[in-house]
């Protein structure tokens, strides 16, 4: 892991940044996706990209760390974020901190997701000092459930709870939350090294 004061980190293939302005626009394009959005309430329009995209970085100057640009380490190509975040919203296990993820389709099923969120989770433990992450999903997004598996997370079907921005009949009110120790993950690491 290679963090630098502009809060880069770079993996084998990623390197994962502060925002640009040129992210805006593949930014914009992911989120109107509707096959990257499909565990979302809804598709973004580009002013709804863009607003996301200000909150992003209004994060990263209230807590120093947040959801980071993933761009590919070869092209330079943006292929969505992987970062920390603080939710916004009160659920039984907030405040916490989430891992999360969102790449344009392009660049799924290439390890990429895993690849980032293992060195940012690293970040979260070893720079940032968190005793704890969080992730969270819909039950049926079993593609980033399986990320939350390889990072080493933990799902306890009590945990689960229904999302309080969405209203009650909503399909994908329904969430799963993963979580991951410090001490676990120090001695995964520990383990790996031996």
């Amino acid at each position: 892991m290679t963090p630098n004061p502009g809060y880069v980190v770079t993996t084998e293939r990623l390197i994962l940044r502060h925002w640009r302005e040129s992210d805006r626009e593949p930014f914009a394009r992911l989120n109107a996706d509707p096959h990257v959005m499909e565990f979302m309430p809804n598709i973004l329009l580009k002013q709804d990209s863009d607003a996301l995209a200000d909150r992003i970085e209004t994060h990263f100057e209230r807590h120093r760390f947040g959801l980071c640009a993933a761009e590919l380490r070869g092209s330079g190509a943006f292929v969505g974020f992987i970062g920390l975040s603080v939710p916004s919203f009160k659920a039984a296990f907030t405040p916490c901190v989430e891992v999360g993820w969102r790449l344009a389709a392009e660049y799924w099923n290439q390890g990429l997701a895993t690849e980032g969120a293992r060195e940012i989770v690293g970040y979260g433990f070893d720079v940032l000092g968190l005793e704890e992450l969080m992730s969270f999903t819909v039950p049926a997004n079993f593609r980033s459930r399986r990320v939350m598996e390889k990072l080493g997370m933990t799902h306890e079907p009590r945990d689960d709870f229904d999302h309080p921005r969405l209203p009650a009949e909503h399909p994908l009110r329904r969430h799963v939350l993963y979580r991951l120790a410090r001490t676990k993950w120090n001695l995964e690491a520990r383990a790996e090294t031996e």
